[in-house]
Parts: structure tokens; C-alpha cells; sequence
């Protein structure tokens, strides 16, 4: 009989590691933009795993929110983007010659009419062989940007960074303070689009603190890193005058981070010495413990 005791160390191990991986806030990401395109386009893709990415792959949705795109610029009489795209819709068979087209159609959209930075872009293969989900992800995330500014419905992400951008304009200028991470992108938002940003209920904040507080408490150490509470979502980390943007997203802990999000356990990983430590000491037990394997298989003994 299996001990109860070890499975669930073992399932409180599987839940809480792959959220400190450097490919978490991937997944965190497509379940946001699942729904975003699903509320959209009436679709049912799937937001775990590779579904999401599956029910792009004939890249006709894509381009058909890329003509919705330009029709937003065109009621607001916006500068870009200017035309749309011609695709075929039906009878596409995801891995296609018909599918691959689409796909190239609406890269070449986002770099041409859109204007989207080449290091956001991906390239067709990336999505229809899903060989880099992280870039297919992210040009997507900057297209729902795009889309935003327009009055376009904006995924719970974009509308967090809409209402973090509020938040420091709002906020009194400190110039003896180092500027926050999230300082580095500004929404320049088309004159007339609705504002979309979601209001944290009393709950939600509450929800957030409690979460904090269980992720900075994975670290037993006697001197835990700091994270101090400034205001409703706001944090001060470290021993700088730093400070950062937090929301929940679902299951998910996020940190706005530059132009972009990670997730909070992430983003301690990278940041907490401790857990730095314990990471690299990790990876180099794993490393030594592969190489071991692979000397005796070729008959080397290691002492």
C-alpha cells in the first residue's frame, strides 16, 4: 500500500516547483490569452499545455483578429494599422500548407502594419511545429497591447498593466527613489478607447497578501528575504528601495517585471540569494549526478 504521507510530499512538491521554473510564466500567459480569444472569437481552446497553441496552428483565428485589429484603428482613425489580411478560413488542416500560409500572413502583419518589435516576433514554425512557444506567446501578448490601446477587449494581464500604468501616473514623483522595474513601458492609449483595467476587490487583495506570504515562507532560512507591504499590490523587495507590482492571476502569483511579467516564485529564485543558492546547488548536483550515469555507462569509474 502506498504511503499517504509521501504522496502528498510528493504532489506539494509537483505543485509548487514547476511554478519556480523559467518556463512558468508561459503557461501563465497562454491560460490568459486562452480566454482573452475565447471571450473574443467564441472559441473552446484549451488553456493548459499545448492546446492552446494546437487551436492556433491554422492561423485563422490570428488573422482574423488581425483584421479585427485594423478595423479598430480604422473607427478611431488611427495611424496603424492601415489594411488587413486576406486568409483562408475554412477547411484549414492545422500543419498545412493552407495553415502555414495564415501563419506567415499574420507575422508578416505584426511586423509590417503593426510594427511589433522583431524580438517579440516568432517564426511560422515556431507555432505550427510548436518548436518556441515563449516567443509565439509573447508577440501575442503584444498584439492584445496593440489591440487595447484601440478599445479592443485586453486580456487580465494587459488590463494589470493598464492599471498599474494609472497607478504611477497618479503617484507623486520621488526623484530620490530608483525607478520601479515597471516603469519601462508606457501605454500610450488612442484618445476615445474605453478604459479596461479590473478593479481588486477587498478579497482579492486579501487573497494576495496570503499568497505572498506562503511563497516567501517556502524559504525556512532565519534571515527570509524581505518583501514589505507599501500599499494594496505594491511591494518593497530587498534591501533597495525597489519596488514591485503584484496581482494574482488564477493559480498564478505574478510580478511586473520591465515590459513584461513573471511569476513571484521566479522572480524570488532569481533575486533571493538563498534561494539562488539552493537553485545553483541544485543544478549542479543534478549535473554531476547525469555525468556520473554517463561515465559508468562507458564503463569510466568515477571515485
Amino acid at each position: 500500500m502506498a504511503d499517504p504521507v509521501a504522496g502528498i510530499a510528493g504532489s506539494a512538491a509537483k505543485s509548487v516547483r514547476p511554478f519556480r521554473s523559467s518556463e512558468a510564466y508561459v503557461e501563465a500567459m497562454k491560460e490568459d490569452l486562452a480566454e482573452w480569444l475565447n471571450a473574443l472569437y467564441g472559441l473552446g481552446l484549451p488553456s493548459g499545455g499545448e492546446g492552446f497553441l494546437t487551436g492556433l496552428a491554422t492561423g485563422t483565428t490570428l488573422c482574423q483578429h488581425a483584421n479585427a485589429v485594423t478595423e479598430a484603428a480604422r473607427a478611431l482613425a488611427a495611424a496603424r494599422p492601415a489594411r488587413g489580411v486576406a486568409f483562408q478560413a475554412h477547411s484549414v488542416v492545422p500543419g498545412s500548407f493552407m495553415a502555414r500560409d495564415n501563419v506567415a500572413t499574420f507575422i508578416g502583419w505584426c511586423r509590417t502594419e503593426l510594427g511589433v518589435p522583431e524580438v517579440l516576433m516568432f517564426e511560422t514554425e515556431d507555432l505550427v511545429l510548436r518548436k518556441n512557444e515563449k516567443s509565439v506567446v509573447l508577440c501575442l501578448l503584444e498584439v492584445a497591447r496593440r489591440g487595447a490601446r484601440l478599445g479592443l477587449l485586453a486580456p487580465r494581464l494587459v488590463q494589470f498593466e493598464q492599471e498599474i500604468e494609472r497607478e504611477l501616473r497618479a503617484a507623486p514623483p520621488a526623484p530620490s527613489a530608483p525607478a520601479a522595474e515597471e516603469d519601462a513601458t508606457e501605454i500610450a492609449t488612442v484618445a476615445g478607447a474605453p478604459a479596461r483595467g479590473p478593479r481588486m476587490t477587498p478579497s482579492d487583495l486579501r487573497n494576495l497578501d496570503e499568497l505572498v506570504r506562503e511563497i516567501l515562507g517556502y524559504c525556512t532560512c532565519p534571515d527570509q528575504f524581505p518583501m514589505i507591504k507599501v500599499s494594496e499590490g505594491k511591494y518593497r523587495v530587498g534591501d533597495s528601495s525597489l519596488l514591485i507590482f503584484v496581482r494574482v492571476l488564477r493559480s498564478h502569483v505574478m510580478v511586473r517585471v520591465g515590459g513584461g511579467w513573471d511569476t513571484l516564485e521566479h522572480y524570488l529564485d532569481k533575486h533571493d540569494p538563498c534561494r539562488c543558492s539552493s537553485s545553483g546547488q541544485s543544478y549542479l548536483r543534478t549535473s554531476n549526478q547525469v555525468h556520473s550515469k554517463s561515465l559508468s555507462s562507458s564503463g569510466i569509474v568515477t571515485q
